[in-house]
């Protein structure tokens, strides 16, 4: 494979970006520098992390990075269910 952009999960991870910035745009505006600027940088982290590990040419590299990816779409999922119980976002658009 001669590009991170060939990597299914790096493809998925950039429609999540996309998702979550569209989802969060409903959030109060009081939240644009705390929880929404947080979700933004978990979620932009997640193909970041991965396109970078790739782009290192090392097994050991890529493996830790996507180990960073993963990480990042952990905190993006603590995020999401903030998000929910304070009632920015309903169930549904969580999963």
């Amino acid at each position: 494979m001669d590009s991170h952009k060939n990597l299914i999960v790096w493809q998925k991870s950039i429609d999540l970006v996309k998702l979550v910035y569209e989802g969060v745009q409903s959030y109060p505006k009081e939240e644009i520098f705390g929880l929404v600027s947080q979700i933004k940088r978990a979620v932009i982290s997640i193909p970041s992390n991965i396109a970078e590990g790739f782009g290192r040419g090392s097994k050991k590299d890529c493996k830790r990075f996507i180990h960073i990816a993963l990480g990042s779409a952990i905190e993006l999922d603590t995020q999401m269910i903030i998000s929910k119980e304070l009632g920015f976002l309903c169930e549904d658009n969580r999963d």
